[in-house]
């Protein structure tokens, strides 16, 4: 074995006062352990917070085929506007409206849309327009209408003209580029010229959308490099009953023709009403495989196991939930899907994806059956699907879940049964606050070796008390923190643990209905939250193998507020070590790599904050960010500090109460204290100066605390100084000469 190797630190720590460093002493085995999956790290996607329509779907208009049960919700119309149904352009959503004359030469009749709180457009980006119209009952031989965008103000920025010619549903496109950036601006159409028309699915997309999903939000799943991506649900998968439950069937195909879902987040909380929350479907399975597949993680989706949402419905209720001799259609809905993933052109169902324009599979391994289900009810529907399953496909992994619950008679009867019934993983699912996180970085050491394998599909951290604080109070400094202890856990049982994802993924500020998140955004940007740096640094530094990491021989899961795991990641032969510090001290780590005799250079990536409520927000997106340094190990032996910003020892000059001479003194202390006499201190031994007078050059200015680093500054604790000083000498003497 080579010894000279790649040392990659990653270093999180959270330092909201210094006083003097305390250290630590890990031991690295590097003798590689247990496998660390390439799902180990990855994403939920739930639509919630307006996360597909609205969100991830870049689709600009709501309601664009007048399918609500409000026809017209969305939209606002003036004029002689009816909504009709006969001879629809798409029978599976048949509704349509009809623009007819004012009555009047100088009326319009016509109607605004104004998108997902506002149309967000933005400068020097191009916008395709497309409708589907005919002329209405012939009347006329043409008619005209025109399309404006229009900004906060009433006035429009572009617009463009469509003339209608003929009475069969055609498809009509157009391209408007804006020449400013328009927070809350609205699409507006109205009939200029002619006779009726009719209309239906008037649509907008920015010109640099993804298959319909939106840029932005897309690069920020990618550069997140997650290794697993759970869709759809959560409880979109239940559905409040089982006529709206998410059924994947409806989400594949041409857009135009997948009908409306009401979504069950619309109502669900009092707190945050929106009764115009619907599903279009535009994100759906296709859409899903395909964005896993561009972001490179492996998909995971979840189906309805014909139970509703056991918090809605109960249990005793026959008409809430599927009979056992209903549930062979749920059954085929997974074969098929697992066809429609993976099956040759020539399956049914492998044919439909290759239409949409994907003929190779897609690698499909994995299927979630069910949702935070719980009792009796769930494992009988479980097992009928697993015979099935495997009987067909007995290579795809199954999950099935623990309950809503992270511990209690439910979750432990939700294992035992998964136990019995041999899943091959079993999902669970915690939000809970820091110091839940922090006290159960352990929760997996003495799990069962044997049987199934964990799948931590919804987590994070909740801090309480914020209820009144801005949308991204919620993913604070503190909360990331103690996730990221707990995500130590996770990979040093990695034998047990296999897939873990955060939960919930996206949140738009004005259509939030749950906190925290992962990733918020409004209409024109979006913010990595400290959550996301959290989770990014742990993907792009998974490893392949746990590495034993100790401290006098037991793990490093919380003993003086900090945590730590090791990796080993074989394709860049280096050694990871994560160190995660909640203290508000800093803390010296010397980190021993047993076996190794030299390690090369290597690099330490700190996340860090003075202030545990510190946020990333739309306003300052880099608030809390990553900084990478390099780092040169001593032999097999690393010494880091997390960042703590800095301490300060101050000079003084103090004059004693009876002092003799006190007019000589108080001219010293004005000596002191002088510029000429602080300018002097200042390049020659670096003292920061507290005369203002005082100017220096910026090169100087680098080398002491001074400025901005002066007001963060600490002061050292001399009693803890003094109180353990003997300790600290001795501890270094015995480093240095081993």
């Amino acid at each position: 074995m080579k010894t000279k190797k790649i040392l990659s630190t990653l270093l999180m720590t959270a330092l909201t006062s210094v006083s003097i460093n305390a250290q630590h002493q890990f031991t690295v085995s590097t003798k590689p352990g247990a496998t660390i999956q390439p799902t180990m790290y990855g994403i939920f996607f739930e639509d919630i917070n307006f996360a597909a329509d609205g969100g991830l779907y870049a689709e600009m208009i709501e309601n664009r085929s007048f399918e609500f049960p409000d026809r017209l919700m969305g939209w606002s119309t003036f004029g002689n506007v009816t909504v009709n149904d006969q001879k629809p352009a798409f029978a599976r959503n048949p509704h349509y409206i009809t623009l007819s004359d004012a009555g009047h030469r100088e009326k319009r009749t016509g109607l605004e849309n104004r998108g997902f709180f506002g149309m967000g457009l933005k400068k020097g980006m191009c916008y395709d327009f497309s409708v589907y119209a005919r002329l209405h009952m012939l009347q006329g031989d043409s008619a005209r209408f025109r399309v404006e965008l229009v900004d906060e103000e009433d006035r429009p920025i572009v617009a463009t003209r469509i003339t209608v010619k003929s009475n069969q549903w055609q498809k009509y496109t157009s391209t408007l580029t804006v020449d400013k950036t328009v927070e809350k601006g609205l699409l507006r159409i109205f009939l200029e010229k002619g006779g009726a028309v009719d209309l239906d699915h008037v649509s907008l997309f920015p010109e640099d959308s993804w298959h319909g999903m939106r840029a932005d939000l897309v690069k920020d799943l990618a550069e997140l490099h997650p290794g697993i991506f759970r869709f759809p649900g959560g409880c979109i998968v239940e559905g409040t009953d089982l006529a709206t439950r998410y059924q994947w069937k409806n989400t594949v195909g041409p857009v135009e023709e997948r009908p409306l879902n009401e979504n069950r987040w619309n109502y669900t909380f009092p707190h945050r009403l929106f009764p115009n929350y619907y599903q279009t479907l535009g994100m759906g399975f296709f859409e899903f495989f395909l964005l896993s597949e561009k972001i490179g993680a492996e998909p995971l989706p979840v189906l309805s196991c014909g139970l509703a949402c056991q918090y809605q419905n109960d249990d005793n209720d026959r008409n809430a939930h599927t009979a056992m001799a209903d549930l062979q259609p749920y059954i085929d809905d997974a074969l098929d899907l697992i066809e429609f993933a993976n099956g040759p052109v020539t399956s049914k169902w492998g044919r439909v994806r290759a239409d949409m324009g994907h003929p190779a599979p897609f690698n499909l391994k994995q299927i979630g059956i069910g949702n935070e289900q719980w009792g009796p009810l769930y494992p009988e529907r479980l097992e009928a699907f697993m015979k099935q399953i495997r009987a067909k496909y007995p290579n795809i992994k199954i999950c099935g879940s623990s309950g809503p619950s992270a511990s209690g008679k439910e979750f432990d009867y939700g294992w035992q049964q998964m136990r019995k019934l041999g899943v091959d993983l079993v999902d669970e699912h915690y939000y809970m606050s820091p110091d839940w996180f922090l006290n159960n970085a352990g929760r997996y050491d003495h799990y069962n070796r044997k049987g199934p394998k964990v799948f931590a599909g919804e987590y994070a951290a909740h801090v309480r008390g914020l209820d009144k604080q801005p949308n991204v109070a919620m993913n604070n400094f503190e909360a990331a923190l103690s996730e990221a202890a707990f995500m130590t856990g996770l990979e040093r049982n990695a034998d047990v643990v296999w897939q873990a994802t955060y939960a919930p993924l996206f949140a738009h500020v004005e259509g939030w209905q749950w906190r925290p998140d992962l990733i918020w955004f409004d209409n024109l940007q979006s913010v990595r939250t400290v959550n996301w740096y959290v989770q990014m640094l742990y993907a792009t530094n998974r490893g392949t193998n746990v590495l034993r990491l100790t401290e006098g021989g037991k793990p490093v899961e919380g003993k003086e507020k900090i945590y730590a795991s090791a990796v080993y990641d074989k394709a860049e032969k280096a050694y990871i070590v994560k160190i995660v510090n909640v203290d508000d001290r800093e803390k010296q780590v010397n980190v021993t790599f047993d076996g190794l005799k030299t390690l090369g250079k290597g690099k330490c990536i700190t996340l860090h904050s003075d202030n545990p409520r510190a946020v990333n927000s739309l306003e300052n997106k880099t608030n809390v960010v990553p900084q990478t340094s390099e780092i040169e190990a001593n032999s097999n032996v690393v010494s880091v500090v997390p960042e703590s910003g800095t301490y300060a020892n101050y000079n003084t000059v103090n004059i004693v109460k009876d002092a003799k001479n006190k007019e000589n003194a108080y001219k010293y202390v004005n000596f002191r204290i002088g510029a000429e006499n602080q300018t002097v201190k200042a390049k020659s031994l670096s003292e920061a100066p507290v005369n203002k007078d005082v100017k220096l050059a910026d090169n100087e200015v680098k080398t002491m605390t001074y400025g901005d680093v002066a007001k963060r500054a600490k002061t050292v604790d001399f009693k803890l100084v003094n109180e353990n000083l003997k300790a600290w000498i001795d501890q270094w003497n015995k480093i240095l000469n081993q």
